[in-house]
């Protein structure tokens, strides 16, 4: 994969050198005009390439700082198909339907200074050509979570997390592109899609709160407080599985929560991860050694077997952004970890495609990417430069074909 990458950087740079130096003839160099020659009479029928719509076998993973997109990966081949343009601490979310990609950014008229501008761009997913710009009227400016720029079930509306001037949600029409309404949600975060209600969000009083639009008007509930957001708090990264309708939640010492979405989201009692593994759980206790979930992206949900996927370290409490050691694979209905699969590098990301081939990817703060086998625990690829920010797969619609 390397030596393919390098070579084809090579190829480009030299035939765009050659064409530049199209006139050498004159000082003697007739080699090179009439490579010169022959690569500017390739350039001058140029074409573009188009890409499948996305597949539950594709990882989409950010760039380094710096980066102007999120490359996308085939899991199968380990090569890079294309890349979506997400400008820094942008979000990137995939229509369900497969049609489009969305990004929510912001941006300045003179780069890092004029007027602020935030907005949702559109992007043909076959293309990558922009469609549509949706101007909204601020976002919170933050790169690395899955929460604060989610779709609902069926692709038509869009909540964007703001934090201007407080926390408050941008409801977007995606089939119409414009910008509806912001909905004030204080002390709220990690967006979470509610079908046919609205959505809802993590809250710091350790409660889920559940926002019911109808029409031009909503209505703001709560839930019963299930967790110590001072004590153990939940990742931010929340992952939601729209075939089930549920949530899957993950604290600092690796208790597992499910949650039932609806008017009234049903939680469901915790379990330890580490019990699930057959050995004691985790506590909050300071200098007591145990297995800890990490990572900014510490777990990832193989939805047709509903197995979790979690980046475990040995630690103690507060270690919560340590990379991985082991991948541990928890099956969620029996409550019990069915794999555990050691790992190189300290990754603090992973997903995994929601295909039958069940594909992991970690990558980490070098910008490498590994691809694993899920079943059998084998490295397939290995892929440098592939970035070490959030890692998106697409989860098709419920019947759709891939």
């Amino acid at each position: 994969m390397k030596r393919e990458m390098h070579g084809a950087r090579f190829g480009l740079a030299f035939r765009l050198l050659v064409a530049g130096l199209g006139g050498a003839a004159s000082f003697g160099l007739g080699v090179g005009s009439v490579l010169a020659q022959a690569v500017i009479a390739e350039a001058e029928e140029p074409g573009v390439n188009t890409l499948e719509p996305p597949k539950a076998g594709w990882f989409f993973v950010r760039g380094p700082w710096g980066s102007g997109g999120s490359s996308i990966f085939d899991a199968a081949s380990g090569r890079m198909l294309g890349m979506v343009s997400t400008s820094r601490d942008s979000d990137l979310a995939i229509d369900p339907a497969g049609r489009f990609y969305y990004v929510a950014e912001t941006m300045w008229t003179k780069g890092n200074r004029g007027t602020r501008q935030d907005l949702v761009s559109v992007y043909d997913s076959r293309t990558l050509k922009l469609l549509a710009e949706i101007p909204t009227p601020g976002r919170l400016i933050i790169g690395g979570f899955n929460t604060n720029f989610v779709l609902s079930d069926d692709g038509r509306t869009a909540y964007d997390y703001n934090f201007d001037p407080a926390s408050s949600v941008n409801v977007i029409d995606l089939a119409k592109r414009r910008f509806v309404r912001a909905i004030e949600l204080p002390g709220c975060a990690s967006l979470i899609p509610n079908p046919g209600v609205g959505f809802s969000a993590l809250c710091a009083d350790g409660t889920i709160a559940t926002v019911a639009i109808r029409g031009a008007g909503h209505d703001i509930t709560r839930s019963a407080e299930f967790f110590d957001a001072a004590a153990d708090p939940i990742f931010s990264n929340v992952v939601y599985d729209r075939r089930r309708k549920q949530a899957v939640m993950l604290s600092y010492t690796g208790k597992v929560w499910t949650a039932t979405m609806g008017a009234a989201p049903q939680v469901s009692a915790p379990f330890s991860i580490q019990e699930a593994g057959g050995m004691r759980s985790a506590d909050t206790s300071p200098l007591d050694i145990a297995w800890y979930p990490g990572g900014m992206q510490p777990m990832a949900l193989h939805r047709p077997s509903n197995t979790l996927w979690v980046l475990m370290h040995k630690g103690e409490y507060w270690s919560h952004k340590e990379g991985a050691e082991e991948i541990w694979g928890v099956d969620l209905a029996a409550k019990k970890v069915v794999r555990r699969l050691p790992v190189k590098g300290h990754p603090r990301n992973i997903e995994i495609t929601q295909d039958d081939a069940a594909m992991i990817m970690v990558n980490g703060m070098d910008n490498n990417a590994t691809i694993i086998d899920s079943r059998t625990g084998e490295v397939k690829h290995t892929i440098e430069n592939a970035g070490g920010g959030l890692i998106t797969v697409f989860e098709p619609m419920a019947g759709a074909a891939q």
